[in-house]
């Protein structure tokens, strides 16, 4: 305690306690301890640290004052999305997320549950009505996760090596696929032509008995909704490939739903379901597929059923063919590793669904798109600017091709910063071909003021 007392954060560094245990095992000084690491490897000088804080007092008004250099979008007018987007949250997504049975809650079995698997089993069933599928599973890390696993599915359900993705791909999630996927899979990309869409004829050229799916998102990455799912999906079928549809869930209230053009498997992120954004917190992939064994054997995360118990009339919620995972009674035989994941996050876009109902998400996509296509005609008066360059419909984002203006989208969005406006993801680095061109995002939570503030902005700076 002596220690403890006079080190807080360093138990038993007082010197007489250390020499007291050093005693007891036989050392005279703490270097024995270390003697079998290699010199090589050892400091020999004392490290570059700050002067210790005299309090936690002082320690928390440091960090608060390190931390208050951060910005957020409650001081920001926002139009960043590119895979993480700002959508309202109705506050009681955060008062059930906040449940101690549900924010406390880990792995467990049906004996220690409090109502976390029925509340997991009413989110896999409303996304399945959401997406049109059967079958959902508990929430893995992100949509990168989720698409990677996607085709993963797929190598193991047509026992082939290619899959074929678009060129106009996020890249950091193409990277993830690619590591995921790195010792049985190879991914070959798809031309994009004028309008953003998967060019067919390309599509057409690169099928072939090798490829296990073909991936594709709708909306896509750039915004752009794919009007040929349906013959994309016929091609891939023709080759003896699956249809793999990646989607952002709040669009289906108003775009159709992947089953209906064909789609096999279908991923995607529950963020925008009433998860506030987050730094590397709030993202949240799911996959769903029809109720085939062919399918589902491949799932390799947990999936919740319902299903009678001993007790007559009486029914539990519990795993469902619980051997295809990383954890169940084979380890060895799991379709992949599955570590922790964000089951918080599906029972509170359960709770966003189930708030929201068929109405709400048709009336929130209706908001979305209007205000979207809104921002982009009122983006388009600005001189030298376009908006939409594909000329093609979009859901909630949209490029904004600045070449004409001689300014770089790293100037453009510095001086909107400036300005308190957190300007559009500059893709100049990922799709060279695009040149000076940014993704902006448009959700319900943009006012018109907003949108005439960000024009404003613009011509300001851009004359």
């Amino acid at each position: 305690m002596k220690g403890f007392a006079n080190h807080p954060y360093i138990p038993n560094s007082v010197p007489e306690v250390q020499e007291e245990m050093l005693k007891e095992i036989g050392m005279s000084s703490l270097e024995e301890l270390h003697k079998n690491v290699p010199e090589l490897l050892k400091l020999k000088n004392e490290m570059n640290l700050p002067k210790a804080f005299g309090s936690e007092y002082e320690l928390r008004r440091h960090v608060e004052k390190l931390l208050s250099k951060d910005t957020d979008c409650k001081k920001n007018i926002n139009f960043l999305g590119a895979g993480c987007w700002q959508h309202y949250v109705p506050a009681i997504c955060d008062e059930i997320n906040g449940k101690g049975e549900f924010l406390t809650a880990y792995g467990g079995e049906p004996y220690n549950d409090e109502g976390r698997f029925q509340a997991l089993f009413e989110y896999e069933s409303m996304v399945a009505e959401l997406v049109d599928m059967d079958v959902v599973n508990v929430p893995t890390m992100d949509w990168a996760q989720a698409a990677a696993t996607t085709v993963r599915m797929a190598q193991r359900i047509t026992n082939r090596s290619v899959v074929l993705v678009p060129e106009y791909m996020d890249q950091e999630k193409l990277k993830a696929m690619k590591n995921y996927g790195e010792s049985v899979l190879k991914f070959v990309k798809v031309a994009c032509d004028a309008m953003g869409h998967l060019d067919l004829a390309d599509l057409k050229a690169k099928l072939n008995s090798d490829v296990a799916g073909v991936y594709f998102e709708n909306p896509g990455y750039l915004g752009t909704i794919e009007p040929n799912g349906q013959k994309i999906s016929d091609l891939a079928h023709e080759a003896g490939a699956l249809s793999l549809v990646g989607v952002d869930p709040i669009s289906l209230g108003v775009l159709a739903t992947p089953p209906t053009y064909g789609a096999d498997i279908v991923c995607g992120d529950l963020q925008p379901l009433g998860i506030h954004m987050n730094y590397g917190g709030g993202q949240s992939g799911f996959m769903a597929t029809r109720d085939e064994e062919k399918f589902v054997m491949e799932f390799p995360s947990r999936l919740f059923g319902i299903a009678p118990t001993s007790e007559p009339g009486e029914y539990g919620f519990g795993d469902v063919a619980y051997d295809r995972t990383s954890f169940g009674h084979h380890r060895e035989h799991g379709k992949e590793y599955v570590g922790t994941q964000s089951a918080l996050w599906g029972i509170t876009a359960g709770v966003y669904l189930a708030t929201m109902g068929p109405k709400g998400m048709e009336e929130v996509g209706e908001t979305i798109m209007a205000n979207a296509q809104y921002a982009a005609e009122k983006v388009n008066e600005i001189p030298g600017v376009t908006a939409n360059p594909f000329g093609s419909v979009f859901f909630k984002e949209f490029v904004v091709d600045f070449n004409k203006t001689g300014k770089t989208v790293a100037e453009i969005n510095k001086a909107l910063l400036e300005k308190g406006i957190f300007g559009g993801k500059d893709l100049s680095k990922d799709f060279p071909a695009l040149g000076q061109s940014a993704l902006y995002c448009v959700t319900e939570v943009h006012t018109a003021e907003d949108i005439q503030t960000l024009v404003d902005a613009l011509k300001e700076i851009l004359n």
